[in-house]
């Protein structure tokens, strides 16, 4: 609407603005959504570095100081280190058994962050869907 001189009344121009504020509202879904994407990949990127790092064990292994090999590649080996150190026994077998291992645990992971970004993504959505709600009916009141 708009007055006689041609200007728009203020109701108007409320709610142009509160229609845009809840545009708003809904482009955070799509931003937690981009955030979302980052960290999906993360369990698949810690694998393939553990995987490397296993290699790696496998590779020292073999070699003259395999405990001080080994040992040096903990913090890359992470949680898979207590499991190879003390350096002993068939190595190669132990390194393979890890590697299942790792793989399981790593997968299990995947699927719970997976699970937790679909949730936080739902609650997002519906809670930006209200906000956006209730600013629209405070906006028609005034």
């Amino acid at each position: 609407m708009a007055q006689q001189d041609g200007t728009p009344t203020r109701n108007a121009s409320n709610n142009s603005t509160w229609a845009a504020f809840l545009v708003m509202t809904f482009l955070v879904v799509g931003l937690l959504g981009l955030f979302a994407s980052f960290a999906a990949p993360l369990p698949l990127e810690r694998a393939l570095a553990r995987d490397a790092a296993l290699d790696a064990a496998l590779v020292a292994a073999h070699g003259p100081n395999a405990q001080a090999d080994i040992t040096a590649l903990s913090d890359r080996l992470a949680d898979s280190a207590a499991t190879l150190l003390p350096v002993g026994g068939d190595m190669d077998a132990r390194i393979a058994a890890e590697r299942a291992a790792m793989r399981t645990r790593l997968t299990a992971e995947a699927g719970e962050v997976a699970t937790r970004l679909r949730w936080m993504i739902c609650v997002i959505t519906v809670l930006a869907a209200g906000f956006g709600v209730a600013i629209l009916r405070v906006s028609r009141r005034g």
